[in-house]
């Protein structure tokens, strides 16, 4: 039996050290894997029970877009949301 996923207690994606994300719909996901020419088994892979996958409210096959600001300049980065 598969333990139920529960919200956290703590907004994880508030903390200082947690990039800004981004659940990306549809036509966003098939727009930033055609920009690149790549499919999603070639993107980072992000586990269904991660923190921040759960306050999210990430289903597995979604695209995540993380931002991260590090005072030299802004990257972006995605990851597809997989099950455990």
């Amino acid at each position: 039996m598969k333990k139920k996923r529960e919200a956290p207690t703590v907004d994880v994606l508030s903390h200082k050290l947690v990039p800004e994300m981004k659940v990306l719909g549809d036509a966003e996901k098939k727009k930033v894997l055609d920009k690149y020419g790549i499919d999603e088994t070639q993107l980072p892979k992000m586990l269904i029970g991660d923190p921040a996958t759960v306050a999210l409210k990430a289903k597995a096959g979604d695209m995540v877009r993380c931002e991260r600001n590090d005072g030299t300049g802004k990257y972006t980065a995605y990851r597809i949301v997989v099950e455990d």
